[in-house]
């Protein structure tokens, strides 16, 4: 009796972590392809350029826009943790105000840190309305919420870990009246302002082919557990 019981409870362990396994390599293939298909979709807007008007680009995000906008006089808020070309810094983004009233976060572009952490103080954007253009998508994924999104900094402007669509508001107050919070402008890089930019949907983030990767290690683990256990469950004494 007690070998029965020790018995069911072995198994009862073996098939909850059999089935933690499984779930985790579940997720880590939907987030492959979820980040596919964003890839793919961004991939097919870049390659047609072909300016959304605001409403339907909000809805159909990647998209490219053209918009009519003036930068305002705002500090910036600055994403940390960035890595570009084996140097980390943080990605600049500036609050701008478009021609029907709404205020957009644009991203500038990326600025490297030096090594005593002092983040940069940002050179003034063009003055009066400019023609923006770029790709509206949303802001980067925020990954894990450890520590305040936001940190003040001496410029009176704020140092992010991650962009929430509450940290986006905070950083734009008092003018955070009609902000389109769910989505930031990635700005063209062939504009002649702001800092070292490009178009890559995903940065600093695991590309799909990694999901697939620790997905198939997940597998494996389920399986080589189930393996063991059976050869345990049959083997002779």
């Amino acid at each position: 009796m007690k070998r029965r019981s020790r018995l069911a409870l072995r198994w009862a362990l073996v098939l909850a972590l059999l089935a933690l396994f499984l779930r985790a390599g579940v997720w880590q293939l939907g987030r492959a392809e979820e980040k596919q298909a964003r890839l793919d979709q961004a991939a097919a807007v870049l390659e047609r350029r072909e300016p959304a008007p605001l409403p339907q680009a909000l809805a159909a995000m990647p998209a490219w826009v053209e918009l009519e906008a003036t930068f305002e006089p705002h500090p910036a808020l600055r994403l940390d943790q960035q890595r570009r070309g084996g140097q980390v810094g943080v990605q600049v983004y500036r609050l701008a105000r478009l021609a029907d009233g709404h205020r957009l976060w644009v991203d500038v572009g990326w600025q490297p840190l030096p090594a005593d952490r002092t983040v940069p103080a940002e050179p003034a954007l063009p003055d009066g309305a400019l023609r923006l253009a770029g790709l509206l998508a949303p802001p980067p994924s925020a990954g894990l919420a450890i520590g305040p999104a936001l940190s003040p900094l001496p410029d009176q402007g704020w140092l992010a870990l991650r962009l929430t669509p509450e940290a986006l508001r905070e950083a734009a107050a008092p003018r955070a009246a009609g902000l389109l919070e769910g989505a930031v402008l990635r700005l063209d890089p062939v504009l002649p302002f702001g800092h070292e930019r490009d178009l890559d949907l995903l940065p600093n983030t695991l590309p799909p082919e990694k999901h697939r990767g620790y997905a198939l290690q997940w597998f494996g683990f389920a399986t080589g557990l189930l393996l063991l256990s059976l050869y345990l469950q049959f083997r002779r004494p």
